[in-house]
């Protein structure tokens, strides 16, 4: 299976199977700067309309394996309803035309069920941890070491999902704080430690305040601090912000660049800060890949590096 990046997703659009503009926006037409979607079949679709929604996605499949997507087009996941439409789909045959599969409500009973569902498919795996088992440090280290075992090479990234998360508290996001001042806040730094530690990736939650441009872009500070490697949009306009937020300052690339060179000496010094590239490696590495897919501030190219 080809390694992708997680850091190609960036700000990912989460879509209802439903709407009847999918093939312009799977095609990169329509939003011409969308690094990725996820086309939901769960939350987003109401029940009496499951059935329509289903069809729509198979049109859409069925459309793409006429035509040739352009080279820029987004990633596309598909978000199915539960683990029996799950089932229906990875049966569809056209079902290699997309990316791969968001997996709601993940826990540790669900690893062994994926793996034996995927086998003889390439698509790969963004579960979404949102349930309240997200909560206990223990079982998510249980969790990592299963994933690690069994689904390591499929699995892109994880995704938190914020609202579910809020939910099993009784919760709502307030209009007025980042999800860092929630509880969620632990999570998201204990998830952050203990997949980290294992090797995987994370996306951060969704911030629906439309209207609170300025408060997004507050908590887009805070995800890339946790090591997040991009976020769940819910409307076009975020995107942009998202991206920028995910460049790389001209100091980080620099240092990074210092860090990674094979000259570079045990421990130096750089705009008043310690270098130390046994340690720091791991940083730096990840500093130019987001600087390849997303630049540094204030340029408006991705850099080749």
């Amino acid at each position: 299976m080809e390694k992708l990046s997680p850091y190609a997703l960036g700000a990912t659009l989460y879509m209802p199977a439903t709407r009847n503009d999918l093939l312009a926006v799977v095609c990169g037409e329509k939003i011409p700067q969308l690094r990725s979607l996820v086309i939901c079949l769960e939350d987003a679709v109401a029940e009496h309309d499951v059935e329509f929604a289903l069809n729509n996605l198979q049109r859409l499949l069925l459309d793409l394996s006429r035509i040739e997507r352009y080279k820029d087009a987004p990633l596309v996941f598909v978000r199915p309803r539960h683990l029996n439409m799950a089932k229906q789909l990875v049966d569809w045959p056209l079902m290699s035309l997309i990316d791969g599969l968001v997996l709601p409500k993940f826990t540790l009973h669900d690893v062994a069920i994926w793996q034996h569902l995927l086998q003889g498919t390439s698509l790969r795996v963004m579960p979404t941890l949102e349930s309240k088992e997200v909560f206990d440090a223990q079982a998510m280290s249980e969790l990592a070491d299963a994933l690690q075992k069994d689904l390591a090479n499929r699995v892109l990234v994880l995704r938190i999902g914020g609202n579910d998360l809020l939910s099993c508290l009784g919760l709502r996001r307030s209009k007025n704080y980042t999800l860092y001042q929630s509880p969620v806040g632990y999570v998201i730094g204990m998830l952050s430690g203990v997949m980290g530690a294992a090797g995987f990736s994370l996306t951060a939650p969704v911030c629906e305040l439309l209207q609170q441009p300025e408060l997004l872009r507050q908590e887009l500070v805070l995800d890339i601090e946790h090591g997040l490697v991009g976020k769940t949009a819910i409307h076009p306009t975020q995107i942009a912000i998202i991206h920028q937020a995910l460049q790389v300052s001209v100091e980080d690339y620099q240092a990074a660049s210092l860090i990674l060179n094979q000259s570079a000496p045990a421990v130096f010094q750089h705009n008043g800060a310690m270098c130390e590239p046994a340690t720091h490696y791991r940083w730096a590495k990840r500093i130019l890949e987001r600087a390849y897919w997303y630049g540094m501030s204030g340029a408006s190219e991705k850099l080749i590096v």
